[in-house]
């Protein structure tokens, strides 16, 4: 199911601080980020942003953010960016679709993964937002980025916003910061409910026909997702959303 490529927002501080509160959402109130194990890109006009590399969340600031291009260059940035850039990088090239990502390790997602099987369109939210199966990568071990970024390239396919990483945890998007975040909630709730049902003996997976017009009535006409996640724990005034950020 083919989707038109999106318009990016520009890079502005208003954005990057929603990453921001996006990476405390994840870890304080979901619990997919552990540490610094965790990432999050959005597209931009000129690239992506994405959060940098072994920085605590509590000490980021907009400015840490690191805008990198198609080529793999930083373009903008004092930082390292997170060791997934690949990762961010080949998904976004892959989708041109998807607009924003979050890498995670969230605990039903990953007991998916180590099976190394795909997760089946189970539910009516998963159809509308996830749109398709959330299939696994092949195993790629622990340093290998780029490998393990092709892996996920191939194995997303062009239904589903989200993929497995095989034995590893899970990545997952959507047109804006907003959608994938709610993407990533749904992806572990359809986890958790296909790992449970299995103990019932199996799921039953929607049909094929059903998700598909589920997913089309939804990208015509989405439903505003506000996950509304916290400031952080120190927060600093927040600039004008047309104010841009230092180069």
């Amino acid at each position: 199911m083919t989707q038109p490529p999106l318009t990016p927002p520009a890079d502005t501080i208003e954005l990057r601080w929603e990453v921001i509160r996006t990476c405390f959402w994840m870890r304080d109130q979901l619990g997919y980020f552990i540490g610094t194990w965790g990432s999050v890109s959005v597209r931009l006009e000129d690239g992506f942003l994405v959060t940098p590399s072994r920085m605590k969340f509590e000490e980021i600031k907009p400015e840490d953010l690191v805008v990198v291009d198609w080529e793999a260059n930083v373009r903008r940035g004092h930082r390292p960016p997170t060791t997934d850039v690949e990762l961010h990088r080949q998904v976004l090239l892959q989708r041109p679709d998807l607009g924003a990502l979050i890498h995670s390790h969230s605990p039903w997602a990953s007991v998916c993964a180590c099976s190394h099987g795909s997760i089946p369109v189970l539910t009516d939210d998963m159809a509308a937002v996830i749109g398709g199966e959330v299939r696994a990568t092949r195993y790629v071990p622990a340093g290998r980025d780029r490998e393990l970024a092709e892996a996920a390239r191939e194995a997303i396919g062009p239904d589903a916003c989200a993929v497995l990483l095989a034995n590893h945890g899970v990545v997952a998007g959507g047109r804006d910061l907003g959608e994938a975040v709610v993407a990533a909630q749904i992806v572990e709730r359809g986890a958790m409910i296909f790992v449970q049902s299995e103990a019932l003996g199996g799921a039953t997976p929607i049909s094929e026909q059903h998700w598909r017009g589920e997913r089309i009535r939804y990208l015509e006409s989405p439903p505003k997702l506000e996950p509304s996640p916290p400031p952080p724990a120190r927060p600093s005034p927040v600039p004008q959303a047309t104010q841009e950020p230092p180069t």
